[in-house]
């Protein structure tokens, strides 16, 4: 046994699992697990450089993870930075902030290595759940989409620049969005789909799985939960005339009433619209290209996939 801490850094939100893993019984046992809403990506979009305000929250939150890990006694560290800072001019300011405060040099990673990252996380545990391959993993994030092919192991993937919080910066400001804004958004989405059936094939999937919070919540929605609970959403399995439908109510709500929503985390008020456009989209290609009644979303992800891969391999040491 292990214990590690995986820190997965993205456009909307920073997120830390400290665990003890087991890589030879394919077992982690969380000891503490975190997200937090900072936003690293506001504006990367349209001006290519990180806000200073932007850092200054993603790194105060970093120095927080810094002590946590610490705490917890964790013999192996790795901190994966995403959309974002892939595409941002001084992504070096950031790097020194998070090797000053972690101790260790964070992986600014392709969006290839990120949906490796985060179709080993969220499939592990598939065959004991009964779902079927193939695989078709989606993880929806602020800035990029990764999609993912396999069964074992990866077959095709593809990341694609369309992400909650890029997508509502370039279309969905209105409150609640105007007819012609998610047709905007929609068609950024539709082509991006397109470039990734170039190469990942939607047809004879055996199991759609969505992961990351807009999947989330949407699953949320969907079943109408009195309050968010992991445990319920969890490897949830909806048919996917259901997962539409709350994908077109998050769609048109106004923001006040999504705001009101008892499961909504108040980071994703913002963007959660847009999450769920593309969400939809890609369940609705999928099922009519493979004949898909429903999905499932996972809580398990790239922050899984990290600290496997760090049990199984060699990992940084954090600073004392």
């Amino acid at each position: 046994m292990t214990r590690v801490a995986a820190v997965d850094c993205g456009t909307n939100s920073i997120r830390l699992l400290v665990a003890d893993v087991d890589p030879d019984a394919g077992t982690l046992r969380d000891l503490h697990r975190e997200m937090r809403v900072v936003r690293l990506g506001e504006g990367v979009d349209r001006t290519g450089r990180l806000a200073p305000e932007a850092l200054r929250r993603t790194l105060d939150a970093t120095g927080d993870y810094a002590r946590l890990v610490h705490d917890l006694g964790a013999e192996r560290v790795r901190f994966v930075a995403t959309s974002a800072s892939r595409d941002a001019e001084n992504r070096e300011e950031f790097v020194a902030g998070v090797r000053e405060r972690l101790g260790v040099e964070p992986e600014v990673v392709t969006g290839v290595e990120e949906a490796a990252l985060s179709f080993a996380g969220a499939t592990r545990e598939a065959a004991g759940a009964g779902l079927a391959g193939p695989y078709l993993v989606a993880d929806i994030g602020g800035g990029s989409t990764e999609v993912v092919r396999g069964e074992d192991d990866v077959q095709r993937s593809r990341s694609v620049d369309v992400g909650c919080v890029r997508l509502t910066e370039r279309h969905l400001a209105g409150d609640p969005p105007t007819r012609e804004q998610p047709a905007a958004a929609r068609a950024d989405v539709e082509a991006a789909l397109d470039a990734v059936e170039e190469q990942v094939p939607m047809t004879g999937v055996g199991t759609l799985v969505g992961l990351a919070g807009s999947v989330l919540t949407v699953a949320c929605t969907a079943l109408r939960l009195p309050a968010y609970d992991a445990t319920r959403t969890h490897l949830s399995r909806l048919p996917v005339d259901q997962v539409l439908a709350a994908c077109d109510q998050a769609i048109a709500m106004p923001r006040a009433e999504r705001a009101a929503l008892p499961f909504m985390h108040p980071g994703r008020v913002d963007v959660i619209g847009a999450g769920a456009l593309i969400w939809r989209s890609l369940v609705e290609r999928v099922a009519d290209r493979s004949g898909t009644t429903e999905v499932v979303a996972s809580e398990h992800d790239i922050l899984d996939g990290i600290a496997f891969g760090l049990a199984a391999g060699a990992g940084a040491m954090p600073r004392s």
